[in-house]
């Protein structure tokens, strides 16, 4: 029981590790921008991930994504939009 224990621990040890790790290196990479405020565009995060701009229009749709509707204009923060692609990446490995 106590092995079980011991590695439960070690396992939610590694997992906050793994966290602090990734914020400081998200917070170090914000800190080097200009502006991690700045607001991209549909077309902007089309370009990013290579995809067409009609999925990307369905991507600023799904519930995980961070949008921001300011009228009928869909935008979506640098450092928010890093933060989920870090976190995409990291859930698919």
């Amino acid at each position: 029981m106590n092995e079980v224990n011991e590695k439960i621990n070690k396992n939610i040890i590694d997992t906050e590790e793994k966290e602090n790790l990734k914020g400081k290196i998200v917070i170090n990479y914000l800190n080097k921008l200009k502006n991690p405020f700045v607001m991209l565009s549909v077309s902007d995060v089309s370009k990013d991930l290579h995809i067409g701009i009609n999925q990307a229009y369905d991507l600023f749709k799904q519930k995980d994504f961070p949008t921001t509707t300011i009228g009928k204009r869909k935008t979506v923060t640098l450092a928010s939009y890093l933060l989920w692609k870090i976190n995409k990446k990291e859930s698919e490995v």
